[in-house]
């Protein structure tokens, strides 16, 4: 019988099936300061304790200040969920990547980049984009307050196994277009349920040519389309990203490592509940106008006219997106202007995003009108972009170079987007009041976002001049 990926790994995981429940083992666990205190506060009145330390790892990110290091702004619920890991962490054992740690960041960043996430394992985190992970070839998952609890204890999770979508997606990219183009074009194209219960399992030359950065933005994005995970087959630049990485397998380890993951592929006659083909050749550069991610158009396109639309359910939920964005049916996306730029997110915040975004800010200035953010996705990526020089070409467009952390994808934290205020974001989430109460976001690549800084408003990336950065 012919086995996908995920029948591989699943397979190899499962301890005992119940139902449609099986209790898989799970490798990785990571946790956070804003998902952790009940669990944790529950474990401490039962008496639990963790089962691996030396499996979990827990990061500070989504509330964490970017402004500074030494004098940072910090509100009194952050300062007490984080101090709440800082002492859950020492008290349990866990290993915790503090605000002040070298190698700090966003949970769904530092993972790969540390190598604690490898190809062929189970990873779980209480944070959907969970599904980041599986770029480099794993099954990965987000999970609630009581499932973190249940995998700290017993290092396993009762889980329902998804159905399976393939996604192949084929042909040579426009200039311009990016794994977040291609992400929400197919959000756009299937809905944000149309991954309800499934993996999606990414294919094709488009992606096999892609870097592995890129594979985890696709992967991220899965989410928003309702799926549970997403995953892709490792390859030689999946080992080659994860090689010389810190946490990552070393000498014979290494090989005995590299030949199974070569075994994770999907077999040709496998399986899938749902399959979609994709011609990356006929994307555009896409820009959200809605207030969920599948209302997106391409950066040529137009505002839609919610007259136009037969069922009344979507034409309210047109209508009511068009009034909270302050947009008009038929509207030019190309004459939309923003009023800040926000470069980060788990979703787009890693050095190939920064490098990309680089090439279009240099030699530019940002809009006099246009307050302008590049929150890296960790300390490490950060330094790594220093070092390249990328930090002078930001400084110099007019851009505020901040400390990694989850900043404005979900402003909880001091970077929020004002009331009624506009903002071209390469977060993942444009639903109301995410950025914060009645801004209004628009989710876009790291080059478009980078564009609207300069222009003030969306512009197609095809006409737009791509300098050299390294």
């Amino acid at each position: 019988m012919p086995y996908t990926i995920t029948d591989k790994i699943w397979q190899s995981h499962e301890i005992a099936r119940e139902d449609e429940f099986s209790l898989l083992y799970i490798d990785r666990h990571l946790t956070h300061e804003v998902t952790s205190p009940v669990a944790f506060s529950d474990m401490r009145q039962r008496g639990y304790r963790v089962r691996r330390p030396d499996l979990s790892l827990a990061v500070m990110d989504h509330n964490v200040p970017t402004d500074s290091k030494e004098n940072p702004t910090m509100d009194d619920l952050s300062k007490k969920q984080m101090d709440a890991l800082w002492d859950n962490s020492k008290t349990f054992n866990v290993p915790l990547l503090d605000f002040y740690s070298p190698y700090q960041g966003i949970i769904h960043v530092i993972g790969p980049e540390l190598g604690f996430s490898l190809p062929g394992l189970t990873i779980a985190a209480g944070d959907s984009h969970t599904s980041t992970h599986g770029a480099l070839g794993s099954v990965a998952f987000g999970i609630g307050t009581s499932e973190v609890e249940h995998v700290f204890v017993t290092q396993t999770l009762w889980i329902k196994k998804p159905k399976q979508f393939r996604i192949k997606i084929n042909g040579k990219t426009r200039k311009g277009v990016s794994a977040k183009d291609l992400a929400l074009y197919i959000i756009g194209k299937i809905g944000t349920g149309g991954g309800i219960g499934h993996i999606i399992e990414y294919s094709g030359e488009t992606v096999s040519d892609m870097e592995v950065e890129g594979r985890m933005t696709l992967c991220n994005m899965s989410i928003e389309a309702g799926a549970r995970s997403a995953i892709i087959e490792p390859d030689e630049k999946v080992f080659s990203y994860v090689k010389d990485a810190p946490l990552a397998p070393k000498g014979q380890e290494w090989e005995e490592a590299v030949d199974y993951w070569r075994s994770l592929k999907s077999d040709p006659n496998a399986r899938y509940d749902k399959e979609l083909e994709v011609d990356a050749s006929s994307i555009k550069p896409m820009v959200t106008w809605g207030t969920n991610p599948s209302m997106v158009a391409r950066v040529d396109g137009i505002v839609p006219d919610p007259s136009e639309i037969k069922d009344q359910t979507l034409k309210d939920e047109y209508e009511r997106a068009l009034k909270y964005m302050g947009l008009k049916p038929g509207q030019k996306i190309t004459d939309i202007n923003v009023d800040y730029v926000f470069i980060g997110s788990c979703t787009n915040a890693r050095l190939s995003d920064l490098i990309e975004a680089a090439k279009v800010l240099k030699g530019k200035k940002v809009s006099k009108n246009v307050k302008a953010l590049a929150v890296p996705g960790s300390e490490w990526v950060k330094r790594k972009a220093e070092r390249m020089g990328l930090h002078r070409i930001y400084i110099d467009a007019g851009f505020e170079w901040r400390h990694s952390g989850c900043s404005m994808c979900i402003a909880m934290n001091s970077d929020r987007l004002p009331p009624g205020k506009r903002s071209a974001s390469t977060s993942n989430r444009n639903f109301e009041n995410r950025q914060g109460p009645g801004g209004r976001t628009h989710l876009v690549s790291p080059a478009m976002a980078a564009a609207a800084a300069v222009y003030g408003h969306f512009v197609d990336l095809a006409d737009v001049d791509i300098a050299e950065v390294l």
